[in-house]
């Protein structure tokens, strides 16, 4: 597939991102009670996709561009960590869901989300579909959060709406838009190192944020919400 062509994929899912997420920022000013009862399966169904599409889909691919790309993916696994770590202590706080304790936290983690729809379209376009789906599904509940971060910090809720989408929903195209130019143009090899580092965040972002934010106000069902986001994850895989 040719840049222009990967560039409206990217695009799409990028955009698509900042609409999920001003959407979940609205139904929880509009109808807190309906967006608590039901965030657990929105995290359920995209830690199910974060999970098992890079390790069937792009972690694969990382590999066979780049032998190295193991150590990509645990560099990616430890960055996630180890900033998240830094963000806690420089906010005094001690958890946030995602692992995000700060607005600024939440601003880096959804401009990383920009930079992996550029890496993973540009590698191909199942691992860019696969990785975009789970990415997109858990912008609802990260709206969720922000809004109600910035409210719960004595922000207006009218002024928390504002905050919450530049801080949270516009960073993810603005990510995309400024990594695509440079991803675009990097060689196999590179690109697979920078898959690999990608698969390392989508699986930290999984693991260590959505299941144990999920599972910790568990919801009846919720495992099936999980089932789902997998069986996505193979039916894309198997019908491509």
């Amino acid at each position: 597939m040719g840049n222009s062509g990967t560039f409206i994929w990217v695009a799409a899912f990028a955009i698509s991102a900042m609409v999920v997420n001003t959407i979940g920022i609205y139904a929880i000013y509009k109808n807190k009670s309906w967006v608590e009862r039901n965030k657990e399966y929105f995290m359920c169904f995209a830690a199910g996709v974060l999970i098992s599409s890079p390790l069937i889909i792009a972690f694969p691919q990382a590999i066979e561009k780049n032998n190295n790309a193991g150590f990509a993916a645990l560099a990616g696994f430890v960055f996630m960590f180890f900033s998240n770590k830094i963000i806690k202590y420089k906010t005094k706080q001690e958890a946030l869901a995602f692992g995000i304790t700060a607005i600024e936290g939440i601003g880096i983690h959804s401009f990383i989300d920009g930079i992996t729809y550029a890496v993973t379209f540009s590698a191909s376009i199942y691992t860019g579909l696969l990785a975009g789906i789970g990415l997109v599904v858990h912008e609802f509940a990260e709206g969720v959060i922000t809004f109600s971060v910035l409210v719960s910090g004595g922000v207006s809720e009218k002024k928390a709406i504002i905050y919450a989408f530049l801080v949270a929903g516009l960073t993810t195209p603005i990510g995309a838009f400024v990594a695509f130019p440079f991803v675009s143009g990097l060689s196999s090899e590179i690109l697979g190192l920078a898959l690999g580092f990608v698969v390392g965040v989508l699986i930290f972002i999984s693991a260590s944020h959505l299941l144990p934010e999920a599972t910790a106000h568990e919801k009846q069902h919720s495992y099936i919400a999980l089932i789902s986001g997998i069986c996505i994850s193979l039916l894309i895989m198997f019908t491509k």
